[in-house]
Formats: structure tokens, C-alpha cells, sequence
């Protein structure tokens, strides 16, 4: 991470442009010339900070992430005791929303896609950590193991049915979104009533 306020800048303008090229070529067209000129910065400035385009990706993926856990905590009120509900409720309605507003998110939100034929992690287990770090404290839990396998099945269980949602209809069919916190109510409910 740049140290100085023009390079940050810069790499703010570079990962902004990242979004923007991703929304309108997808990933596989994904250039980081493309991502130069749409950023107004020369191509060594692009090579400066990224290798090639899986490391500008990656880069915007964990500033989604940054981002979205920031959004989750501005959510929540944090001078009171936070029911898990509403809580879920929160972190639901944050991603949907980054999905159908957030630049280049409906394509790339917290992982690069892995390669054809290659399994990616994923970031579902990061995203499930720091959102335990973040909510385990006002839910007036330990983030022990078993509150973290809790929210790593919540996670998993919630980015499979969203991206059904989102697959089915572009802005996620609301029918399936209803279901998915039905669900989660559910199985939250074991661990967290």
C-alpha cells in the first residue's frame, strides 16, 4: 500500500477503473491497458503496483471486502447490544446492495475467479472471519471456534443461494434473497437464540 497521499490516490483511480473496465469487458477481457487509460495514468503506473491483471483484481477484491465490512459496521449501531436478526439482516442487505450498485462488484466481490478448470479457496472463509470479528463482540459471543463455523456455513450457505439469485434475475430475484435469510434465520437460530 502506497504511503504517500498522490499514490494512493492513483491507486484509488486504478482500482476504480479496474471496477469500471470489469463491468464492461467481464474478467477474461480484462486489460491492464485497458485499466490505464480509463484510469488516465500511464501503463507503468498500472505495473507499479500490479504485475499483471490477477494481482489488480485481487487488489479490488480486498478493497471490496475493506469496503464491505465497513459498510456492515456503519449499519449496525454500536451503542447497543446488536440482535443477530437484524444483524444478519444488515450484512445481507449490504452485500445485495454493493451487488447491483457497487462498480465491478456483480462480477468480482471479495475473490478473483480461478482459473478454467482450477478450483479457487475463495475468500468465503476471510469473509466469514472478519465479519465474526466484527459482530461476535455485540452479539455478546466469543469468536470461538464454534461461533466461526457458524458464520463460515452462514457464509457459504449465503454466497451459493445469492449468486443463484443474482443468476436468475440481474438485480437477484427477490423471491430467492427472502428464502436465503428464511434459511439462515433458521440455522442461526441454533447457535445464536
Amino acid at each position: 500500500m502506497p504511503v504517500q497521499r498522490r499514490s494512493a490516490d492513483r491507486l484509488a483511480r486504478i482500482l476504480d477503473a479496474c471496477a469500471e473496465v470489469l463491468d464492461e469487458t467481464g474478467y477474461e477481457d480484462l486489460s491492464t491497458r485497458a485499466v490505464a487509460a480509463r484510469a488516465g495514468v500511464p501503463i507503468g503506473s498500472v505495473y507499479r503496483f500490479f504485475s499483471n491483471k490477477r494481482d489488480m483484481a485481487d487488489a479490488l477484491a480486498h478493497r471490496n471486502l475493506d469496503v464491505y465490512i465497513a459498510r456492515v459496521a456503519d449499519g449496525l449501531d454500536a451503542a447497543q447490544p446488536v440482535d443477530w436478526r437484524r444483524a444478519m439482516d444488515v450484512v445481507l442487505d449490504v452485500y445485495i446492495n454493493m451487488k447491483r450498485d457497487m462498480p465491478g462488484f456483480a462480477l468480482l466481490d471479495f475473490s478473483v475467479p480461478a482459473p478454467s478448470g482450477r478450483r479457487g479457496g475463495g475468500a468465503n472463509p476471510l469473509v466469514a472471519e472478519r465479519l465474526c470479528g466484527l459482530l461476535a463482540e455485540p452479539l455478546g459471543r466469543a469468536a470461538d471456534a464454534d461461533l466461526q463455523r457458524t458464520f463460515l456455513i452462514g457464509v457459504e450457505a449465503a454466497d451459493a443461494l445469492l449468486q443463484l439469485a443474482f443468476r436468475t434475475v440481474p438485480s437477484g430475484d427477490p423471491l430467492i434473497i427472502a428464502e436465503t435469510k428464511e434459511l439462515l434465520r433458521a440455522y442461526l437460530a441454533r447457535t445464536l437464540d
